[in-house]
């Protein structure tokens, strides 16, 4: 071998240098991208994702978290189309479904997308308000509070303002994983029970359901929708497409750890209790034993409540702005976009009113709209996949055979769970049940 020279040594520094500044510059840009994919997957852990995880945990111990682990790249494959589709039409989800495949699918998907919307904002305002109720907060006094401040967040009328306040409260819904670390839990029971691919107790009628109500929450329509009306709205181009696949990447990761840690969290203090019916109960539970897991539990729980009920909200009214042509972008003030903002302020006035129901069975709620999701999740998929493999409308960016294959295995396996738990449901002997 011929050995390095000082000449070839001092080439070496200008290389290095320049690969330095490349890799600041790429850095910058993923900054500066990063927002509608982290929050649209930390959204997904919302209050009925905390209360999914935890009840899983609670009833099956560690046998969910593979389940978890697979659903984390499945929803990175669903999210990342609607980056490309957004990016390449300028239009959101509502508008492109309308323009695509005429009034009568277009109002399908707006009608489904509403009513599902309303349904999982409430199980957002169940959340907040059983978390507040640990500490003494009446239920009211918590929505009022929170719709004031969610309404408040668009009087700046800056996207980027919007997008840094949400990131920050995302950053709050890591606050789960530092508790896994001092609760001790069984690391060889996690691996063997968690990791290794198993049935958790056969699949009678309720392990269904709450496979079902687990994938609801971790892929649900309104993601599809809030993810692409928000990358029209931060105005993400072509050449962001490769930050924006990063972004969605990361958000994924922190979706399948957080769920992760809850799993464990419910398996260490509740596992075999099938009694438990709510992330609010266990957090109410542990305060007088653990008050600093408690504690924790609580305020993680509204912080996951008050992410969902921000991004599935703005989900419905891009939607509905988009197809009604009303003003909707949140760049806009709260005058100009006036339609859009009171769209917005009805729909958690109504979802806030339906937690306020005296004795309102909330924990139930909470499960079956995660489920009531992933059976109208399937239509949303189809419409997503058959936008993205028209080359005249992405061009270059449509799905590829390998895409079309794993997105269409997807669409399958949804529509198998939700016939299963269809036949479950109106046959429970077939399943043990």
């Amino acid at each position: 071998m011929n050995p390095v020279t000082s000449s070839d040594r001092m080439g070496l520094v200008p290389r290095f240098y320049f690969q330095y500044r490349r890799f600041r510059k790429q850095l910058a840009i993923l900054a500066a991208v990063i927002g509608p994919g982290v929050i649209v997957m930390v959204a997904d852990n919302d209050a009925g994702g905390v209360t999914t995880y935890m009840l899983s945990g609670a009833y099956y111990r560690y046998s969910f978290i593979w389940i978890v682990l697979l659903l984390g790249p499945v929803a990175y494959v669903c999210q990342e189309m609607t980056v490309r589709l957004g990016v390449m039409t300028k239009r959101g989800h509502a508008q492109a479904i309308f323009e695509a495949f005429g009034p009568f699918w277009g109002w399908f998907s707006l009608t489904d997308l509403t009513l599902t919307d309303c349904l999982t904002i409430t199980t957002e305002f169940i959340g907040m308000t059983m978390a507040m109720a640990v500490f003494g907060i009446p239920p009211w006094i918590t929505e009022v509070v929170v719709i004031t401040f969610i309404m408040l967040m668009l009087v700046n009328g800056r996207y980027w303002t919007w997008e840094k306040i949400v990131l920050a409260i995302c950053a709050v819904n890591m606050v789960y994983v530092p508790v896994v670390f001092f609760v001790h839990p069984d690391v060889g029971a996690i691996f063997h029970q968690g990791v290794v691919p198993g049935s958790p107790e056969g699949l009678g009628g309720p392990v269904v359901f709450l496979i079902m109500a687990t994938i609801g929450t971790t892929i649900a329509p309104w993601m599809i929708f809030f993810q692409q009306s928000s990358v029209v709205d931060k105005g993400l181009k072509k050449r962001d497409v490769p930050y924006a696949r990063w972004d969605t990447a990361i958000g994924s990761t922190f979706t399948v750890v957080t769920a992760v840690a809850l799993i464990i969290i419910a398996t260490v203090f509740f596992g075999g209790d099938t009694n438990l019916t709510s992330a609010g109960e266990a957090a109410a539970l542990l305060m007088p034993l653990h008050p600093w897991v408690g504690t924790i539990l609580a305020i993680g729980l509204f912080d996951a409540g008050l992410i969902g009920a921000l991004s599935v909200s703005l989900a419905s009214s891009w939607a509905v702005g988009e197809v009604f042509g009303w003003s909707h972008s949140l760049n806009d003030r709260l005058g100009q976009a006036k339609w859009f903002n009171v769209f917005r302020l009805s729909i958690m006035l109504i979802a806030g009113s339906i937690v306020l129901i005296p004795g309102a069975p909330l924990g139930v709620i909470t499960l079956f709209v995660q489920v009531i999701a992933v059976t109208l999740l399937p239509a949303a998929l189809v419409f997503l996949i058959v936008l993205l493999n028209q080359e005249e409308l992405v061009g270059s960016y449509r799905n590829t055979r390998a895409q079309n294959i794993m997105a269409g295995s997807i669409v399958g396996v949804l529509l198998a769970l939700s016939t299963l738990y269809a036949v479950g449901t109106i046959l429970p002997h077939l399943f043990g049940g």
